[in-house]
């Protein structure tokens, strides 16, 4: 059996030519493998990740949204650079409560939809020392940590829009398209 070397996914990912991926690329659909260990390579790609996230005024930012199919995201629910997080192998164990709200996502840009999820969600992840920690968010919080996992289980905006949202953002969607199919 050949062994991977750790982090391959990562060290492969040229850093500085990384950019948001756009809806329907199909790289955005992957479920996302593990993070074999905290290291150079992880911290790189976290310090492009959030370049990328606050150059696009975004509050979270996956992983496979930069192409990188591993399961980590960053965030900065305030939108202030000291307000940096990081979430490394992240597993949701609880959620609570119940809030709908409007919903963007980078990699859908001009798109926003009503979507409901938990109000209180607590995570559990690796932080960038490699230690385990829990964290619990309420509100915005709460909405981050869910729609940055569902891009680390393959599940996109697209998918949690109902008929309404798909029709009232049709052109957009079709747009988007049109772009991906003439790169």
């Amino acid at each position: 059996m050949v062994r991977m070397e750790p982090n391959a996914k990562i060290r492969q990912a040229d850093l500085p030519s990384l950019e948001i991926l756009r809806y329907p690329d199909p790289r955005l659909k992957e479920v996302c493998t593990p993070v074999d260990a905290v290291d150079e390579s992880v911290r790189a790609l976290v310090e492009r990740m959030f370049e990328l996230m606050f150059a696009s005024r975004g509050v979270g930012l996956a992983a496979p949204q930069v192409g990188v199919s591993v399961r980590l995201f960053v965030a900065s629910p305030t939108f202030e650079p000291s307000d940096r997080r990081v979430y490394i192998n992240p597993r949701l164990t609880a959620l609570e409560g119940a809030q709908e709200g409007d919903e963007g996502c980078l990699s859908f840009p001009n798109i926003y939809c009503k979507v409901k999820r938990a109000n209180v969600a607590t995570i559990v992840a690796l932080g960038l020392d490699g230690a385990e920690f829990q964290e619990t968010g309420e509100g915005l919080t709460a909405r981050i940590f869910q729609h940055e996992m569902d891009h680390l289980d393959g599940r996109l905006l697209v998918d949690r829009m109902g008929t309404v949202a798909k029709l009232a953002n049709r052109r957009l969607l079709h747009s988007l398209r049109d772009q991906f199919a003439a790169r």
